[in-house]
Formats: structure tokens, C-alpha cells, sequence
């Protein structure tokens, strides 16, 4: 069980950090709300402290540090961590799961470049699937089709994030959209880095990353029958609200480098709603086909992650172990590297 004042710092730490989360998170009941909330929480403590940090590499590996105190049972003395050590134990939640989310951060403070969309979608299989398949944990779904749709929801989520957040991730020296595609039109990525503009290739760019993001909105529905009764409208929730951001930017003309796609209280209000009745007609209407789809490569360890219990071992041994430990050892070298310039420039 977690603590109620360790749950009551991780509610605070998502109404102020992540609106659009605690908005959906409403309409979830106790039983799955309470345990999401404490996720999220640790979830958006290691996202801050690699996007934010000045050292991320270290932040990564500290990040590490703390997934093996917790899945030990002897987690760092924070709420955040408590928190989620309580939730290993009670949903036996696979350490695949935030493994793959370490990658992904990981990579952000590599500053990973993606040359096609596969490769984007890898990265958000990471920073975002990971998350919902662990969301389908805390309601003890273990359904591999079910688990598909949820990291197609989650997939798409963070392909609008990218999409809304392409100005800003540029001003940071950060950049998400595939590299071919600036190939294709002519463009150097770098120069976009140094002078980002709303061109009409930029804008492209966009529109062509939230038609995926819709694509994967789509197939993610199916899912939704397969989850229980009373958590579906807040999972639909989760997927309008998201996706009313990327409807944001569509209505700045694309534009999201000189404007900030955001849905207002009001719109929210009225998406919680419609999200109701999606969920009520999941009851009348026959399961879709569509929860049959295989799921998309770039996540398929982490339908096997929490199907299983475990990764298949073609996707653990070549892909997951493998890559995970070659990018933390990679992080730990810049470290030392950075540390012993800065001793002998101290000297």
C-alpha cells in the first residue's frame, strides 16, 4: 500500500506539473487513480530531472540508482520513490517497463538524433508507451492486445507532444523530427537549430507527425473495451485531451515553433463528456477488429515485458539488455570524461 502522505505529495506534484494527466486522472477509479497518480509522479521526476538538470548524464544514472533501490525494496528516502517501490510490490510491476523509460531519458541526455520516423517512434515507445503499459499493470490488464493498443495510445501522445513542442525543443538545442524528412526538403537540421522558423517544410513536418499521432489515436480506441468498466473514461479522456493539443496546432496553422497548441478548461470540460459516453457505448457496441493488430515494432518488447512478466529473449538479449547497458555505459564515460576535464581545469 502506499502511504497516504507520500500519495498526497505525488497528487500535488501532478495537479501543478502535469494538467492534462491530472484532468484525465479524475475520472479513474480509487483503485487505479491512486497508484497512477504515484507513477506518474516518479515518471515526471525523472523526466524533470534529465530535461532540466545541467549534468543530465549524471541524472540518468542516478535515475538508475534509484530504480535498483526500489526494486529491492530499500528505495531512496523521497515520496516519489516510496510511492513506487509500493507499487512494484503490489502489481508486480516488470522492471523492463521503467527500464525502457531510463533508455529513452537516457537518449534525451545523449541528445539522440532520429533519422526516420521508425526511429521516433522508437524513442516514444520508450519515454511514453512505457508508461502506458505500465498503466495497464496498475489495472491488471495483462492482454497482449490490450497492451498494444495501449502503447499505440501512448505512441501517439508523445508524437503530439513533439509535434506542439517543435520551437521549443529547437530553442533548447533539442530536435525530435526525423532527419530524412528534413533530407527530403532540402533542409540542414542544424541551421533549424540555430534559427528556427514556421517555414512551410517546418509545418509540414508537423502535420505529417499528428496524422500518425491520429492514426495510432484510432487503432489505441480499440483497447479501451478490454480495460475495466470503471477506468475507460479516463483512459478516453487521456486520448481526447491529447489529442485536442495536437487540434490546437492544427488551428495555428501548424505553426508550433512561434505559438504553443493548448486546449482550454471549457474544451477539457466538454472532452471529459464525450469521453463518458465513448465509454458507456463500449458496453452496447461489439469489440473492434482492429484490438487484433499487431503491435507496432518499435513496442512489441514492451507488449512482451508485460504480457509475460518478461521480454522474449530475441528482444531482451539483442535489443533491450544490450542497448540499455551500452547507453548507461556510455553516459558514465562522458561523466568521468567531463569530471576529469573540469578536475584538471580546476588544477
Amino acid at each position: 500500500m502506499i502511504d497516504p502522505r507520500d500519495l498526497e505529495h505525488c497528487r500535488n506534484v501532478i495537479r501543478t506539473g502535469s494538467l492534462s494527466f491530472h484532468a484525465a486522472s479524475k475520472l479513474l477509479p480509487n483503485s487505479v487513480r491512486d497508484p497512477a497518480l504515484a507513477l506518474y509522479a516518479f515518471c515526471r521526476l525523472a523526466d524533470d530531472e534529465v530535461d532540466e538538470g545541467t549534468q543530465k548524464g549524471r541524472a540518468v544514472l542516478d535515475l538508475r540508482d534509484r530504480l535498483d533501490l526500489a526494486y529491492n525494496g530499500t528505495p531512496r528516502n523521497a515520496p516519489e520513490d516510496r510511492a513506487f517501490a509500493a507499487i512494484i510490490d503490489e502489481f508486480d510491476m516488470p522492471r523492463a517497463l521503467p527500464e525502457a523509460l531510463l533508455e529513452g531519458l537516457a537518449w534525451d541526455a545523449m541528445q539522440q538524433r532520429y533519422d526516420t520516423l521508425s526511429g521516433v517512434r522508437d524513442y516514444s515507445a520508450r519515454v511514453a508507451a512505457a508508461v502506458g503499459a505500465m498503466m495497464c499493470v496498475l489495472m491488471r490488464v495483462r492482454d497482449a492486445n490490450a497492451l498494444a493498443r495501449a502503447c499505440d495510445l501512448g505512441v501517439a501522445m508523445q508524437l503530439t507532444n513533439i509535434a506542439r513542442d517543435v520551437g521549443e525543443d529547437a530553442r533548447a538545442g533539442r530536435i525530435y523530427l526525423p532527419l530524412d524528412w528534413f533530407e527530403e526538403a532540402g533542409l540542414e537540421p542544424d541551421r533549424f537549430l540555430s534559427n528556427p522558423e514556421p517555414t512551410p517544410e517546418v509545418r509540414r513536418f508537423v502535420r505529417r507527425l499528428l496524422a500518425e499521432a491520429k492514426r495510432l489515436y484510432i487503432r489505441s480506441e480499440a483497447g479501451v473495451g478490454s480495460l475495466p468498466l470503471s477506468a475507460r473514461s479516463g483512459i478516453f479522456a487521456a486520448r481526447y485531451i491529447y489529442a485536442g493539443i495536437g487540434g490546437a496546432v492544427r488551428r495555428n496553422g501548424h505553426d508550433s515553433v512561434t505559438m504553443r497548441g493548448r486546449t482550454s478548461k471549457a474544451h477539457k470540460i466538454g472532452l471529459i463528456g464525450k469521453s463518458a459516453l465513448r465509454a458507456a457505448a463500449t458496453v452496447i457496441l461489439p469489440q473492434s477488429p482492429v484490438i487484433l493488430a499487431r503491435p507496432l515494432s518499435e513496442v512489441a518488447f514492451l507488449v512482451d515485458a508485460a504480457a509475460n512478466g518478461t521480454p522474449s529473449a530475441a528482444h531482451w538479449e539483442h535489443t533491450r539488455a544490450g542497448a540499455l547497458l551500452g547507453v548507461l555505459a556510455e553516459l558514465k564515460a562522458r561523466e568521468s570524461g567531463s569530471t576529469g576535464a573540469a578536475g584538471v581545469a580546476a588544477e
